[in-house]
């Protein structure tokens, strides 16, 4: 079985920076999209970021020029940069694989809190 772990949140304060990893347990074939997640307390979970086979990329609104998603090849691990990071960005994010199929997989979710 995959599991999807992402590392790297926690405490920041407005303005500051963090950098989420999310590591696969084993590679997983014919992936469609590598998405980073969150979910903010009361809200639904809402796409932040998404990065497709081919190498194009999307973001939401919200973070586009603050968040960056990429990912290393080499030790197949997805990052996603957040600069410039704001109290509204306070969430639980999780990293999301979308395979050809239209399988869906998921990690447990890593706290980013974002207070002065």
């Amino acid at each position: 079985q995959v599991q999807l772990v992402e590392s790297g949140g926690g405490l920041a304060q407005p303005g500051g920076s963090l950098r989420l990893s999310c590591a696969s347990s084993r590679r997983i074939p014919s992936i469609y999209a590598r998405n980073w997640y969150r979910q903010a307390p009361g809200k639904q979970r809402e796409l932040v970021a998404g990065l497709f086979s081919g190498g194009s990329t999307n973001y939401a609104d919200a973070v586009k020029g603050r968040f960056t998603i990429a990912r290393d090849k080499a030790t197949n691990t997805l990052y996603l940069q957040m600069d410039s990071l704001k109290p509204e960005d306070t969430a639980i994010y999780y990293c999301n694989n979308v395979v050809a199929d239209g399988m869906n997989y998921w990690g447990q979710g890593t706290q980013v809190t974002v207070s002065a």
